[in-house]
Order: C-alpha cells, then sequence, then structure tokens
C-alpha cells in the first residue's frame, strides 16, 4: 500500500513538473491536439459505441426514420456484436447507461457563445487595465518564446473572436428554434473548454509585445492616459497589414457571413427535411466548411513573423476539423438512411476531399 502510494506521488510529481514546465501556448496546443486524437478514437470505435458517444440531436431520433433505414442500422449492430463478441455488448450497454443518465438539454449549445463572449470581454478588461490573470500568463510565455505577434495582430483576432461569439448567440436568441432533444454532458463540457481556452490562445502568443506596449489604460492610477499623451511618438506606430492578413480577413469574413446563412435555412426547415439552398446543394455540412474556415483564416493573421502561421490556433483549427468532420459524417450517414442516395454525390464538408 504504502510502495502504491509512493507510485501515486512520484506520478503526480513527475506531470506537475512537466506541465510547470510548459507555456500557455503548449498547454493550449496539447488540449487542442488531444481533443483532436480522442474525437478520432472514438470515430474509429464499432458503429453501435460511436453513436452512442457522439451522436445528438436529430440524428439521436428513431421514431422519425423509415423503416428500412431502421432495419439496416439494426443490422450494423448486430454484425458488429458478432464480430466483436459480447464483450461488445456489454461495452454498449454500459456506455448507453452512462450517456443516457448524464444528458443535458441541447440547448445548453447556447452556454458556448456566453462564455465566449464573455471571456472576450474580461480579457479587453484585462489588457486594458493591467490585470493580474492577463499578465501572469503573459510573463509566463514570454519567458518561454521569443517570437511574438503584434499588438495589432492580437486586437484584431479578440475582434474577430468577439464578432464570431456575438453571432452565434444572435443565432441561437433570435434564429434557431428551439430543440428538445439532449446531448451527453461530455459535448457541453468539451466545447466550454475549448472556447475557454481559444479566448486564451488569442493573447498567449502576443505576450513580448503585450509586455513591451508603451501604453495602458489603468484605473488605478488615474487611468495613467497621460502615458498614452505623452509617450514618445515613435513607438506608438500601427503596424500595416499584410496582403496575407487582409486575405486571411476577407475568407474569415465571407465564412462568418455564409454560416449565418447556413444556420438560417436550417432554422427555417421542416422538422427533420433535407436542406437544399445555397451550400446545402453541393456540401452535406457548409456550415462546418464555414467553422473551418473560420479558425484556419485566424491562424493565419495571427501568425508571428517570419511563420506562416499561428500554431496554437492551427492547433485550435485542426481540433474543430477532426470534431466536425466526424459529425458530418454521421450526418450524411443519417441523411442517407433517412433521405436515401440523394445525398450520395453531395461532399461532406470539405469540397473534392470528404
Amino acid at each position: 500500500m504504502m510502495l502504491a502510494t509512493y507510485g501515486y506521488m512520484y506520478v503526480y510529481d513527475r506531470v506537475r513538473d512537466f506541465v510547470a514546465g510548459l507555456s500557455p501556448a503548449a498547454i493550449c496546443q496539447l488540449f487542442y491536439v488531444f481533443g483532436a486524437v480522442t474525437v478520432l478514437a472514438i470515430a474509429a470505435m464499432p458503429d453501435s459505441v460511436r453513436r452512442l458517444l457522439t451522436e445528438y440531436g436529430a440524428r439521436t431520433s428513431t421514431s422519425t426514420a423509415s423503416p428500412v433505414p431502421a432495419a439496416s442500422s439494426r443490422n450494423r449492430d448486430d454484425n458488429d456484436r458478432k464480430r466483436h463478441g459480447t464483450v461488445t455488448g456489454l461495452l454498449v450497454h454500459l456506455i448507453a447507461c452512462i450517456t443516457s443518465a448524464s444528458k443535458v438539454p441541447h440547448s445548453w449549445f447556447i452556454h458556448f457563445y456566453i462564455l465566449s463572449l464573455s471571456c472576450t470581454i474580461f480579457w479587453a478588461v484585462q489588457f486594458a487595465t493591467d490585470g493580474i490573470i492577463l499578465e501572469s500568463i503573459v510573463k509566463s510565455q514570454s519567458s518561454k518564446t521569443a517570437t511574438s505577434m503584434t499588438i495589432e495582430q492580437v486586437v484584431l483576432i479578440w475582434l474577430l473572436m468577439g464578432l464570431q461569439g456575438a453571432r452565434r448567440l444572435y443565432e441561437y436568441l433570435a434564429v434557431l428554434r428551439p430543440s428538445s432533444s439532449r446531448m451527453w454532458v461530455i459535448h457541453w463540457v468539451l466545447g466550454n473548454s475549448f472556447y475557454l481556452c481559444t479566448s486564451v490562445a488569442v493573447w498567449v502568443d502576443g505576450s513580448s509585445k503585450l509586455q513591451t506596449r508603451p501604453w495602458s489604460l489603468s484605473p488605478v492610477i488615474n487611468w495613467r492616459i497621460e502615458s498614452l499623451l505623452y509617450s514618445d511618438r515613435s513607438s506608438l506606430h500601427i503596424e500595416i497589414p499584410t496582403f496575407r492578413s487582409i486575405l486571411a480577413s476577407s475568407v474569415f469574413l465571407v465564412a462568418w457571413f455564409m454560416q449565418y446563412r447556413c444556420h438560417r435555412h436550417l432554422a427555417g426547415l421542416k422538422k427533420y427535411s433535407l436542406p437544399h439552398e445555397g451550400l446545402f446543394k453541393y456540401l452535406v455540412c457548409p456550415h462546418y466548411t464555414c467553422e473551418c474556415l473560420i479558425y484556419l483564416s485566424m491562424a493565419v493573421i495571427a501568425a508571428p513573423e517570419g511563420k506562416s502561421c499561428n500554431q496554437t490556433l492551427a492547433c485550435a483549427a485542426l481540433f474543430v476539423l477532426v470534431n466536425l468532420g466526424v459529425t458530418a459524417n454521421g450526418t450524411k450517414q443519417w441523411y442517407r438512411e433517412k433521405f436515401g442516395v440523394i445525398v450520395e454525390e453531395q461532399w461532406k464538408m470539405i469540397p473534392f476531399l470528404f
């Protein structure tokens, strides 16, 4: 017993030392990569297990499916059990019990966007007032890396992230119809963790420039406006946006608007009917395509000098791509079962690839 205790303490100390040696950006990157690997591992599981862990909303409904697809779905599950034996059957039963006992309303998706927008406001206040939380993150990051975004890049990415969060919150309040479906609580936890982590990722790679900025708006010392008014004008120059930043910002805005159009179309559909307008003519989940473009464009905009993209936000885009790719695969499978071969010619999410 004592040997086991020492073993646990040793492992705990090593893990703590490992995490302490990581920069905030590296911790964010590990979260994104670990999340993507986990989603891929779940996607590789038998259908009967994967569906319990990944599907929610309309795709979990069996009452609206036609008899033939329901039978084909049961046949796949039966084949899984025959192929993997009783162990798979017990695993499916156990997972079904866990997921059914820990479901939350699908409408809780709104919490993601409330959190995202709240974090956008919080970090802006931290930035303007030399907040201790942002200061500690900045110091920890700058001591472990030499590359940095410019302040202009940090502010632009902050604005774009706020724009995305505000639009998604508006959609849930004014566009999307209320849903009575439920989802596994892990989806809710993972989504909130993603937005919390991404709100930090927006700031960490601009750490060295944030530390050396020549101005502050801290209200603690008479707002310190004089530091802005009387500081050396040569240090207050504004970086001219590069062609790459302008192009990536344009991609963001187009994807941002097209995703809104996709969500409006989905909200106007008759329940469990097939979307057919705009990008839905070519893609099963074009709103997922837009989401991936949004984060990819931000990764390009936030690229430090000499880099093609921001590594932390690129990892965030990777997580979004993998997570939504698995969901898009399940969506096309559900459409195939419900509507037949009508969706076979459509790409799931990425034109010409997937």
